[in-house]
Parts: C-alpha cells; sequence; structure tokens
C-alpha cells in the first residue's frame, strides 16, 4: 500500500469515528422495535440473497486483486460517515445521506450490501442509531435498493455519453433519494393509513422525508465526485484492477 493510500484510509477512518461517536438523540434508520416481527422477518429475508452473492463478488474481486482492498475499506468508511450524520425526520426513523453510490459504482450493488450490512450492524449495537430488529429493513433500503439503481443509473448516463462527473453526481443523488422512497414505503407498509391505505402513508413519509432529504443528496452526488476524482489521482492502479477504469 503506497502511502498516499495509507493517508488516506487512516483519514477516512478518523472522520467515520468522529462523526460516528457524536451522540443525536432521537436519529435512526428505522428504529429498534420500529417494525412488527412479521415485517422484520420479510425484508431479513429478502436482503439473504443479495448477501450471498455480494460475499463471492468481494472474495472474487480480493483474490483477484489483493490492493483493492484498500478502496473497498475507503468505501466501507465513506459508507459509515455519511450515513452517521443524521437529521430527525419523522418518528421512528431519520434523514442521512448514504453514501453507497460510491460502492455501487466501483464494485457493483451486491458487494455494497456486504458493506452497508457491516455498518448497519456496528451503528445498530455501538450507536443505537438503527437496530437489530429492523436490520433487515434498513439493509434493503440502503445497501440493495439504492445501490442497484445507482449502479443501473451510471450505466444508463455512460450509454448516453454523459460526462463522467455529471454520470457518478446523478447515481449518488437519486441512488441515496430512491432510498427513502423504499423506507417510505417500508413504513407505510406496517402503518398504512386509516383513510387512504398504503399508498397514501407512503406519499406521507415522502412528504417529510423530502425537505432535508433532497438537499442531503445534491450534497452525497457531489462528495461522490470529489472522492472518485480523488481515487483516480491517488490510487489510478487500484481502480484499473477493479475495471473503474479502462486500460486502452
Amino acid at each position: 500500500m503506497k502511502k498516499k493510500q495509507k493517508i488516506a484510509l487512516t483519514i477516512s477512518a478518523v472522520i467515520a469515528l468522529a462523526f460516528g461517536v457524536i451522540p443525536v438523540a432521537g436519529a435512526m434508520h428505522i428504529m429498534e422495535g420500529y417494525l412488527p416481527a412479521g415485517y422484520c422477518i420479510m425484508w431479513g429475508a429478502f436482503c439473504i440473497p443479495f448477501l450471498v452473492i455480494g460475499w463471492q463478488s468481494i472474495k472474487k474481486t480480493l483474490a483477484a486483486h489483493r490492493k483493492s482492498i484498500t478502496i473497498l475499506a475507503i468505501t466501507g468508511a465513506y459508507i459509515f460517515v455519511l450515513s452517521s450524520l443524521k437529521i430527525p425526520s419523522v418518528t421512528g426513523s431519520c434523514s442521512h445521506m448514504t453514501g453507497t453510490g460510491l460502492g455501487a459504482i466501483l464494485f457493483g450493488p451486491t458487494a455494497v450490501s456486504i458493506l452497508g450490512i457491516i455498518v448497519l450492524i456496528f451503528q445498530a449495537i455501538l450507536l443505537a442509531h438503527g437496530g437489530l430488529t429492523t436490520l433487515g429493513a434498513n439493509c434493503f433500503s440502503m445497501a440493495i435498493a439504492g445501490p442497484l439503481v445507482s449502479l443501473g443509473l451510471y450505466k444508463l448516463c455512460k450509454t448516453l455519453k454523459a460526462p463522467r462527473a455529471v454520470s457518478i453526481f446523478i447515481a449518488a443523488m437519486i441512488g441515496d433519494l430512491f432510498t427513502y422512497c423504499v423506507t417510505s414505503v417500508q413504513l407505510a407498509l406496517a402503518y398504512p393509513s386509516p383513510q387512504g391505505g398504503v399508498l397514501t402513508s407512503a406519499l406521507k413519509f415522502l412528504g417529510v422525508f423530502a425537505p432535508t432529504q433532497v438537499p442531503l443528496a445534491v450534497i452525497e452526488g457531489i462528495l461522490t465526485v470529489v472522492i472518485i476524482y480523488a481515487l483516480e489521482t491517488y490510487a489510478k492502479s487500484e481502480l484499473t484492477d477493479i475495471g473503474f477504469i479502462k486500460v486502452g
């Protein structure tokens, strides 16, 4: 590992720890015990195939390119940092950036499911941010659904020959917003509106999230562009190994 890469990894870890230990009352993903047991089991079951494929994807990447563990670690720290910056938004949840767009673009969405669930477990146990009973629901929205959309949009933008910065920005921003669309549906399914049912409830949750989440998504898009450009400067060979930078 080069000196600059060690410095980047150390800085990422320090920032993650610094932000992670800041107590924010009432701020979390979907909090512990907020979802009925049946929904917790259902969302957890939905996550299992993605986690299995994601674990295999990471093993394959590291077996072929051992040095890519540096970029993987930075990506995990990035997710931890951004998803720990919490703005209380609605009872039982909060608004925050996700950081998963970066991982989806670099390693694919299934690999991000592993990084995401690790982050969520640490936050639930150490920071009371989220919960173990709601781990499946939080993992599905933040570490599976959002990254899938991010990668899809990134590839679409590339196909349309959009500038790289624009492609990264759109992928990270919309992936963040889609995470909260899924979270709103998850909450609405568990707590449908007495008048209007699930759809009305989902729209209400989205309406509460939107004022804080839209600007946060824009910020995440910009930050992701900056991070990737920095990595292209200091870790070009590793990005080439994982196929993000094409040779020739």
